[in-house]
């Protein structure tokens, strides 16, 4: 039986809601319930068990590396919001906010021991590769996150570095999940290459979208506009408009998130200016369809039938925003 992608996300949410967490010590297990419990869009375990069943796999063989994925992203989130000091996650006071950075700090390593013990629980006969593919996942986004500290201070971030470090922490935890959920269900090496081919491109057209949308957006989406700008963040636009602009603008870019005499409103206005200037929303845009292509094209290359990679099909287009 073939389950639609609607399907598949209520079946993954009741194997959630199942999930055996520990009342006590009561600090370091309810920070994790609340974490788990607070929406998200389960992208990255939903893609898994996609991926396994496209490929001839059984969801539920598949289900508990599904539930260690979605606990590994949600441990990150713990602590990107102490490394952000962000008071916000999903809408409501971030675990950081509610409880403090000791606890958000222990919680969250918790969470990420309780992800290995899930994965443990995946097929003998496959777990060493399944074991290999998460922790080189889990490892390329501790490095993502760390070139996107790095690139807090650094002068001059060019566009190829910003790329590979969003191809590692934003496109690592989709393309490792479609990986694993291919080697679950006995995928040849050379499509399991394809599908990571397929989420890697995925991922950075999805990153490379909220760039856009950041600055670019509709705030009666729920998406607050200039964030990104308001923090000085290298993004993909900020990151081309350095690249592009004049010793002047470039100062512009650097500096007015700090100008204490201009409003919030105004540092939005003026950054937002220079990205029209120098035509880098068009160059994002560009590369969001190139990469979006990309994806596209490594799905048809795989060896099964094209009715099978239909569901991978509406994943994408559904993460992108897109009716056809």
């Amino acid at each position: 039986m073939t389950h639609t992608n609607s399907e598949i996300l209520e079946l993954f949410e009741g194997a959630l809601a199942q999930m055996q967490t520990p009342e006590e010590p009561e600090l370091l297990y309810a920070p994790i319930i609340y974490s788990m419990s607070g929406g998200g869009k389960r992208l990255r375990p939903v893609l898994l068990l996609i991926t396994t069943e496209a490929f001839g796999g059984d969801i539920e063989e598949a289900m508990p590396a599904a539930l260690a994925v979605e606990i590994f992203h949600n441990f990150t989130l713990l602590h990107d919001d102490i490394m952000d000091n962000a008071d916000v996650r999903r809408g409501k006071p971030s675990v950081f906010a509610k409880w403090g950075g000791n606890v958000a700090l222990l919680s969250g390593d918790a969470m990420l021991i309780t992800a290995y013990k899930h994965l443990a629980r995946v097929s003998p006969e496959v777990l060493p590769r399944v074991m290999t593919i998460f922790s080189d996942m889990a490892l390329e986004v501790c490095e993502g996150q760390q070139y996107d500290m790095d690139f807090e201070t650094m002068e001059g971030v060019l566009v190829e570095d910003y790329m590979q470090m969003i191809e590692r922490k934003t496109s690592a935890l989709l393309s490792g999940s479609a990986m694993i959920g291919a080697t679950m269900a006995g995928a040849s090496t050379n499509d399991i290459r394809k599908i990571y081919r397929f989420a890697t491109e995925l991922g950075i057209a999805f990153q490379l979208q909220d760039d856009v949308l950041d600055s670019y957006g509709d705030e009666a989406l729920g998406k607050k506009i200039g964030g990104d700008i308001l923090e000085g963040k290298q993004t993909f636009l900020m990151v081309q408009a350095m690249s592009r602009a004049d010793e002047r603008e470039r100062e512009v870019l650097r500096n007015t998130h700090r100008d204490s005499k201009l409003s919030n409103e105004e540092k939005i206005a003026r950054v937002k200016a220079l990205y029209d200037k120098l035509d880098v929303r068009r160059l994002a845009e560009q590369q969001i369809e190139l990469r979006f292509e990309r994806a596209l094209s490594a799905l048809a290359e795989l060896s099964i039938e094209k009715s099978r990679t239909a569901n991978l099909q509406e994943f994408a287009r559904n993460l992108m925003g897109r009716k056809k």
